[in-house]
């Protein structure tokens, strides 16, 4: 077959999983992080460093593996742009971290006090550029003394006048270099993303990534202490705030991934799991908004990829309250047979082999995982094999277990 056929045909076996249809043969769509690195003969940090030793790897990562779905190395992100940034929430290897086994590290605060609800709430605009960019990069400082909201008639002139503030200035500077790096990295994923279309025949996983309004705010803004005391000491303005968030994410999603090679957006749920709230705190706090994020997305012709962190075992029933045969459920600890009854005929569902098998395992024990899953979750459609997590390290022959075993079992 040639590279479009491939391509083709991958892509269309996804999308009738996605349809909750039975495929030519169950999808293999496995998220990995760094071990196409790892495994391709690179390390981390220069992959952050140099875009092309980190397609390399990749390359030699697809030689010996052809997932349904596939990476470009979007994850590693470029060192140029953290270091001209002074990204204040990231920790990365090459810098703080281990440069070949370890990924970045993100380092959690309060980047919106719990006092200021009422800013962002009236003008969201403002408080990022006032108060969430500066105090998220260390070399945008100057940001906080701009503002143009009362810039009628002469108001402009003590806007414009600001930008001749040696810190305004010295932001500029850094965001315009910053602004290139991140440019050049763009153009380079491009043309891995076409080489992946034209010369190994596997589609983009991924036409851009969305989060569940709760946790843009608890992850970004007010970090997890935070916003779980909100939900008692602030709870009308958090509700306030995620129905602002929620607003604009859906806008902006559907805006920057529509037209796309492939319609795959990403969802990544962080803290509704089940040990993390409680059952009616989901139904106030999270779910209403994510469903009508969800909902929209998938009205709009793209296809929601919901990677479920952690245990949704008591959060099934809400997850069919959305259009059917539109979406997937990606899961790390939930029972899928549990999922298979709850969502089967109605959603597509991923998972959940697990990583620490997958770095500790036997191959054996891979492969009986596998048929396990495919029995339970294949039959009647709407299943794709997926590892449980994002994989670092993994041994190699663990991850070959995996593809062999749904090239073998899945087959209908």
């Amino acid at each position: 077959m040639t590279a479009q056929q491939l391509y083709d045909a991958r892509l269309k076996r996804v999308m009738d999983a996605v349809a909750v249809k039975e495929p030519d043969q169950v999808p293999i769509v496995p998220v990995f992080q760094a071990f196409p690195v790892n495994y391709g003969g690179g390390n981390i940090a220069d992959a952050m460093k140099d875009f092309d030793h980190g397609a390399r790897a990749y390359d030699n990562f697809y030689k010996d593996f052809q997932p349904d779905l596939g990476w470009d190395p979007i994850l590693m992100f470029p060192t140029s742009y953290l270091e001209s940034s002074g990204i204040t929430w990231f920790k990365w290897p090459g810098k703080h971290l281990d440069d070949h086994t370890q990924m970045y590290q993100f380092i959690e605060d309060e980047y919106m006090k719990g006092d200021e609800y009422g800013e962002a709430i009236t003008d969201m605009t403002k408080f990022m550029m006032n108060k969430w960019m500066p105090r998220s990069f260390a070399n945008f400082q100057g940001l906080a003394k701009l503002d143009f909201r009362n810039n009628m008639w002469f108001g402009h002139m003590g806007s414009l006048a600001t930008f001749s503030d040696p810190e305004v200035i010295q932001t500029l500077e850094a965001m315009v270099e910053t602004g290139k790096n991140l440019m050049d990295w763009f153009i380079k994923l491009g043309g891995y993303q076409a080489h992946m279309k034209k010369d190994l025949g596997i589609p983009l996983l991924y036409a851009g990534f969305a989060y569940a309004p709760f946790d843009m705010i608890g992850d970004s803004l007010r970090g997890t202490p935070g916003i779980l005391m909100d939900m008692y000491d602030h709870r009308e303005e958090l509700l306030q705030l995620i129905d602002v968030v929620t607003d604009y994410a859906i806008k902006d999603t559907i805006a920057g991934c529509s037209g796309k090679d492939t319609p795959f957006v990403w969802f990544w749920l962080h803290k509704g799991l089940d040990s993390f709230m409680s059952d009616e705190q989901f139904k106030t706090f999270y779910w209403p908004s994510l469903r009508r994020y969800l909902t929209e997305v998938a009205e709009a012709g793209l296809t929601p990829m919901v990677y479920v962190e952690g245990a949704y075992n008591n959060r099934l029933e809400y997850l069919s309250e959305v259009p059917p045969g539109k979406m997937v459920y990606s899961f790390e600890y939930t029972d899928m047979g549990a999922a298979k009854q709850a969502l089967g005929g109605h959603s597509c569902i991923m998972g959940d082999v697990p990583a620490v098998m997958l770095s500790y395992g036997e191959p054996e024990e891979v492969t009986e995982y596998c048929k396990r899953l495919i029995d339970t979750c294949a039959p009647g459609g709407g299943y794709i094999m997926d590892t449980g997590t994002m994989v670092d390290d993994a041994k190699p022959e663990c991850i070959e277990a995996m593809f062999e075993a749904t090239a073998k079992y899945g087959k209908r």
